[in-house]
Order: structure tokens, then sequence, then C-alpha cells
């Protein structure tokens, strides 16, 4: 080997050198750093509140548990005239519900609905804004075929209606009438209504 090959391979061998030391170095530095954290895993998802699956449950004891049914939404049409009721679920013993009837797009009447054991039965009330609240005590529960009919009765003396009566039949049915005597003459009114779907309208078999 000449001179001149000799220098150039001695040359290459300390560039060789001293990046290898670099590397060293570097690596050296590295390990005396600190790990740099990541991100920390995302927390499991919460499991639901127990208070929450409880305040959901329905009542099922109590005075009014017999008539925990009417929850949910009720639509029916007759001659043009569509009523409807809407009544919450049975909370703190406790019914409320919404009544409506519409002719030809136009309101006609409206009402608002409370039903609530006292010392003395359960009683059925109702009221608008331009009438005072009629109140009704429940008579009596009986069945008939697979229906089971509750008679309400009229706690004013004289009055119309005398009575007021749920029947709730089969197949999502329920059958609301009002009877008594009015302007000497016996009155009988039934509304047939259907249980709806409260969004959607659609009927609901139950």
């Amino acid at each position: 080997m000449n001179e001149s090959a000799s220098t150039r391979a001695r040359t290459a061998l300390r560039i060789l050198a001293g990046a290898l030391g670099t590397l060293a170095l570097c690596a050296a530095v590295r390990a005396q750093q600190p790990a740099v954290p990541g991100p920390a895993p995302a927390p499991p998802p919460a499991a639901p509140a127990e208070a929450a699956t409880s305040a959901a449950a329905p009542e099922t004891s109590g005075p009014l548990a017999p008539l925990a049914w009417l929850e949910g939404c009720w639509q029916g049409n007759v001659n043009q005239r569509e009523f409807r009721e809407q009544w919450l679920p049975l909370r703190g013993g406790l019914l409320i519900g919404a009544g409506q009837s519409v002719l030809h797009g136009k309101m006609q009447d409206y009402q608002y609905m409370r039903v609530e054991p006292k010392s003395d039965g359960v009683y059925f009330a109702q009221f608008s804004g331009d009438r005072r609240e009629t109140s009704f005590r429940l008579a009596g529960t009986q069945t008939a075929d697979k229906d089971t009919i509750f008679t309400f009765v009229n706690i004013a003396a004289d009055a119309f209606p005398a009575r007021l009566v749920y029947r709730r039949g089969s197949e999502g049915w329920l059958y609301e009438t009002i009877e008594g005597t009015l302007n000497g003459g016996e009155r009988r009114v039934i509304y047939p209504l259907r249980r709806v779907d409260c969004e959607t309208g659609d009927f609901i078999l139950r």
C-alpha cells in the first residue's frame, strides 16, 4: 500500500471511531435522562348510579297501584272529534294527567287531572282554566270478561256527570264514560281511546 492510500485508511478509521464515540455518548446521556411519561389511560366509564335505577322503578304498592296502567298516551276519534290524554307515571302516591279535545283543528276543551288517595278513599279530580274543580270518589272496581272497570261518583249532589267510569279493555283499549241526569233526562257518553306511542302516535297493544 502506498503512503497516500495508508493515509486515507487511517483518516477513515479516525472518522469511524469518532462516530462510534459520539453514538456511545448519546446513548449514555439518554440513559441518564428521566423517561417522559405517556398519556394517562382514560378512566373506565362510570357505572350508572343506583339512584337513577331506583327512581325509574314503578310503584307497585299503595292504593293507586291498580290504576298505574294509565301511564302513557291515549287517543280517540269520534265524529271528527279527536280527544287525547297523557298520564305521568305513578310517583309519590299521585297520578297526574292532562286531556284535550279538538274538533276540525280547533280546541274544544282541556282539563288537568289528578288521582290521589285520601283518608276516606281514592279521588279523581279534574279541572280546566275556566271551570271549578270537579271531584269524584272511587265507588268500586269490578271485572267483566278481561276488562277492569273503575267507577267514580261525583261528590257533588245533583251534578253532571254523576259518574265517571274508566274501563280498561284488552289490546290497548280504554273506554271512558260520563253519565248522569242532564236537563231531566239520562245521558251517557262513551269515549273510546287507544294506547299510543307518545311521539309517533302508533297504537300499542297492551
